[in-house]
């Protein structure tokens, strides 16, 4: 059935003879047990995969933006249209795949293309943690990746990464739906591991990067991008309840202070590379994402605040190596 799709067999030869070898041979029963559990939509959103119909992709760019093209009739086009409509809401993109524009609430481009000038990625094995629907994974295959593997425990996701993955078959993704407390301790098999977007919503940011450190080989890179404030290295926002509307953000450091976190976790060679305001041109409601977006999490009056008064969302990358 689903995991049909994703070609273990492949990831398994590809990890072979690595620190990741065990890891991959577990995989299987392991997402067998969690497919026993499901979602209540996942039959739906299946369904809507199995309905894309037979394209060839002729031409394909990952490098500086993500569009298939190859031969497709107004008839093809339309079910490709109606069968990607079935995985709404899309919120990671965007995607343009044989004249289909999915507008994604998050113009990930943009923020793809003020990471990507500071990475070598070429020839890594990589590690996306959080991958949402698989944008960034395309991408960094785009950026010469040897492989990619992303966790993410949401099935919609998955199912929006197999849309993609069913006009690329053979590219080195794989969208495993597990969190990152499901992966084995100190597996140490990995070039970079990627964290963006992730740090905030967990209760105990140390520990999410100590997790991440030990997913690296020695000397990996480990890519991690966060919600900040302003502020020296003890300056650390704690929301009273809601940020932006969302409940699950524990955790908003200063700069400083996150590289101080990185530095007491054991990486070395600490840098931030981009701090960025997220527009409302960048997050915002789509026919894609029907949902309320950045535009209503902000103070109508000031968008240099939240709705809840609190500073609008600024993120950071941050580079770090593990010694």
């Amino acid at each position: 059935m689903i995991f049909r799709r994703l070609d273990l067999d492949t990831l398994q030869q590809e990890l072979a003879s690595t620190p990741l070898q065990d890891w991959a041979a577990d995989l299987p029963a392991q997402l067998d047990a969690k497919l026993a559990i499901g979602h209540g939509d996942l039959e739906r959103w299946y369904a809507a995969v199995e309905a894309l119909p037979p394209l060839t992709a002729e031409h394909i760019e990952l490098r500086d933006e993500l569009r298939l093209l190859g031969t497709c009739d107004d008839t093809s086009r339309a079910a490709l249209k109606t069968a990607l409509q079935g995985l709404i809401p899309w919120r990671k993109g965007p995607f343009h795949l044989f004249d289909v524009h999915i507008d994604t609430e998050w113009r990930s481009d943009w923020k793809w293309s003020r990471v990507a000038p500071h990475l070598d990625l070429a020839g890594k094995r990589i590690l996306d943690v959080g991958c949402g629907n698989g944008y960034y994974m395309w991408r960094m295959l785009g950026a010469g990746a040897r492989a990619v593997v992303g966790v993410d425990p949401n099935w919609l996701f998955l199912n929006q990464f197999l849309a993609v993955k069913n006009y690329l078959p053979d590219a080195a993704a794989w969208h495993l739906p597990l969190a990152l407390e499901e992966l084995p301790a100190k597996l140490e098999g990995f070039d970079t591991v990627f964290s963006m977007g992730v740090l905030y919503h967990r209760r105990s940011p140390i520990d999410h990067l100590l997790d991440l450190k030990d997913k690296l080989r020695r000397g990996g890179e480990l890519v991690l991008e966060t919600l900040v404030v302003e502020g020296d290295n003890q300056q650390v926002l704690v929301p009273e309840d809601r940020y932006a509307q969302m409940r699950n953000v524990w955790f908003l450091p200063s700069v400083p202070a996150l590289e101080l976190w990185l530095r007491r976790a054991g990486f070395v060679d600490v840098r931030c590379v981009d701090v960025s305001t997220t527009s409302v041109e960048e997050q915002r409601s789509t026919d894609w994402m029907r949902y309320q977006s950045l535009p209503e999490f902000l103070d109508p009056a000031d968008h240099s605040r939240t709705i809840e008064g609190l500073p609008a969302p600024t993120r950071a990358v941050l580079l770090a190596r593990k010694p």
